[in-house]
């Protein structure tokens, strides 16, 4: 697979094999992340490769607070509420979500349940918690460089047969992350990457989110017409 193809072939995986991913696999595709860019060479970035026991218990620690009703408590700021474009785009790709899983607007059961695979890191078999150091927590260019090697990662993994979901909700209990990851103090949670083998027989894994063309996100200044 060229990197055209990763590009564009890449979506985004919610459902997975109950089959494990081999270290040295996972040691390929973080190498190949690890080249991501980075502001004056900084590499901020810190991996907390989970499976096992130690992702089961921050799954089920997730899981027993948000059903508790415990209040998220991330180590970023949360974003505001999504309005205008943002939120039709997002309203967009949850409804493509629930028609491939047969989820009706009233089933509230089934749209809990859906909630509920987003805080158990979608049952993957891998769970990388993607962390910046401390030092750079208010440094927005750090941030932008834990994008890169995010992305990097689910190019990579789809270039090895792996699928990936970056998963924001895998994060949003982050002391149970924390604890469970023996993440150190001088390092920020930011996100976490859902990994693993895709399933093919699960449905939401056909969806495949759309892209706004060219001409609606670029500006070309100073080129000839």
């Amino acid at each position: 697979m060229n990197l055209e193809e990763a590009m564009q072939d890449r979506r985004s995986i919610r459902g997975f094999l109950d089959k494990p991913v081999p270290r040295p696999l996972l040691e390929e595709i973080i190498a190949l992340a690890n080249r991501a860019p980075s502001s004056m060479n900084t590499q901020p970035w810190h991996l907390h490769v989970l499976t096992g026991a130690p992702l089961e218990a921050v799954r089920n620690g997730n899981s027993e607070r948000m059903l508790a009703g415990v209040p998220p408590v991330r180590e970023i700021s949360a974003h505001a509420a999504y309005t205008g474009p943002h939120r039709e785009r997002q309203i967009e790709i949850a409804v493509q979500l629930f028609e491939a899983m047969g989820i009706e607007r009233h089933d509230k059961e089934m749209r809990q349940d859906w909630v509920m695979r987003g805080f158990r890191q979608f049952d993957a078999p891998v769970s990388i918690v993607v962390c910046l150091d401390k030092a750079l927590e208010q440094d927005t260019i750090g941030h932008f460089d834990l994008g890169a090697v995010t992305y990097g990662l689910t190019l990579a993994a789809w270039s090895k047969g792996l699928g990936c979901v970056i998963n924001g909700q895998g994060i949003m209990q982050s002391p149970v992350v924390r604890e469970h990851a023996g993440i150190p103090d001088d390092q920020i949670i930011m996100t976490c990457v859902a990994m693993g083998w895709p399933d093919e027989g699960f449905a939401a894994n056909s969806v495949v989110s759309r892209r706004r063309p060219v001409d609606n996100v670029t500006r070309f200044v100073g080129f000839d017409d």
